[in-house]
């Protein structure tokens, strides 16, 4: 078996045809053949340079997961519950206080608006219709919402839900100990 042996594609290749061929087309071509010959060399180069100046880039590997490990592993459900409390109590602790903030910060504008001559309760009624307005035609933009074909809103019955009124002089406690 030689090293050199054409197989497949290359069986039907030879160096010399292709040397005639060149032979041929160059006396073909006259006149003209160091201009034929310097338009392609300088198509060739064109389009080279333009393919080396493109940015080429493969495909984004894929995303690495990293799990959240700063929690324990194995937390009971008591135990998720009662993070899940804390957490919910330093949110509204938090809410308070910039509700707290927000109400001193427009009392203070209050304030300077009083100093400045201004009719401020004037000035907050309107606010308060122009929220309100606002409000109401995003309520209009939004609508009712629409339920697909078929599905309905559980129907809530007041009169079983209420809370049975007691006769004045008798507590909650002896009218429950009288029905049982």
């Amino acid at each position: 078996m030689s090293l050199f042996k054409r197989s497949g594609y290359w069986k039907d290749v030879s160096p010399t045809g292709m040397l005639a061929d060149f032979r041929a087309v160059w006396k073909e071509a006259g006149q003209n053949r160091w201009r034929i010959a310097a338009v392609s060399a300088a198509c060739t180069f064109g389009v080279f340079y333009m393919m080396a100046m493109q940015e080429g880039k493969g495909p984004h590997p894929p995303p690495k997961v990293t799990w959240i490990s700063v929690l324990p592993e194995h937390q009971t459900d008591a135990e998720i519950l009662a993070s899940n409390v804390a957490n919910q109590k330093r949110k509204e602790a938090w809410a308070a206080e910039m509700a707290q903030r927000d109400k001193d910060v427009r009392e203070m504008y209050k304030v300077i608006g009083r100093y400045s001559g201004m009719d401020v309760d004037k000035i907050a009624r309107e606010a308060e219709a122009d929220e309100a307005a606002q409000k109401a035609a995003e309520a209009k933009r939004i609508g009712t919402p629409r339920l697909p074909d078929g599905v309905s809103l559980p129907k809530y019955d007041e009169q079983a839900a209420a809370p049975k009124a007691t006769p004045p002089g008798t507590s909650a406690q002896s009218q429950t100990q009288q029905q049982q």
